[in-house]
């Protein structure tokens, strides 16, 4: 059977090591048939970039900052002409004293930080490579905490919600050139980023107990939704929040 995603090729940027759900993402766009482009931050993540890529069928590997317009640039003209038809954005950081303390404390410039690396990047990225695309999908990651209190989450959380109100309004900008902008949110998974939440266990112990299907997200469920929004099964979704967290979200207290 053919792979859904046979033919295309993908960018994915945020992969951090093999606990992100990135490198899950990368992992079933290769299964499904696609070829990958992947990104690393600063030359003391290119080697685990390059080890993790082993396996998966990387074309290649290029360098990007997101808060260095320069090293934008460089994604842009990396990609060499290649038509794009996907771009997954999985990139967020805050500050851990900004996380760690009640929001009311957040810094200046830990409000800021957040904004431009969890929110701002999606609008600069997508900005990079829309030229390269002729259609497609550009798909983020996101979390509960844009639109509910998740204690500890603080900053992040007013960071996704601009990264959501930002998903709305590039799927109305570029949907007249066929491309669909989508973010997942996905229930909370262990990863490198996570682990800088206060009392993290806690979260995953309560998401088990209360929400409906009774346990965590598992990263391989977060890819394959990855894989139906770039593949020609999601043409028609654009602009939405994709929920693959157990059903949280339908729970009140």
């Amino acid at each position: 059977m053919p792979g859904l995603l046979d033919g295309k090729l993908a960018l994915v940027l945020g992969i951090a090591n093999k606990w992100s759900l990135a490198y899950a993402i990368a992992q079933a766009f290769s299964r499904e048939g696609a070829r990958l482009i992947l990104t690393y931050l600063g030359e003391h993540q290119k080697e685990g970039i390059e080890s993790l890529a082993e396996g998966l069928a990387v074309e290649r590997i290029l360098p990007c900052d997101v808060t260095k317009e320069e090293e934008l640039a460089g994604l842009s003209a990396g990609l060499g002409g290649k038509a794009l038809d996907t771009v997954v954005h999985s990139l967020a950081f805050a500050n851990r004293e900004d996380l760690a303390k009640p929001f009311v404390e957040t810094s200046r410039s830990g409000f800021l930080l957040a904004q431009e690396v969890s929110a701002y990047s999606l609008v600069a990225v997508a900005r990079a490579t829309a030229p390269h695309m002729h259609g497609g999908s550009i798909t983020t990651l996101t979390y509960l905490g844009s639109t509910r209190v998740v204690p500890n989450y603080n900053v992040m959380g007013v960071a996704k919600a601009s990264l959501e109100a930002s998903v709305r309004y590039l799927a109305n900008d570029l949907g007249s050139s066929k491309i669909r902008v989508n973010a997942i949110s996905a229930g909370p998974v262990k990863t490198a980023s996570a682990r800088g939440i206060k009392d993290f266990s806690g979260v995953l112990d309560t998401v088990s107990k209360r929400a409906p299907l009774r346990r965590n997200t598992d990263p391989a469920e977060v890819a394959d939704a990855a894989v139906f929004l770039a593949s020609s099964l999601g043409r028609g979704v654009t602009g939405n929040v994709l929920f693959v967290d157990s059903g949280l979200q339908i729970m009140g207290m």
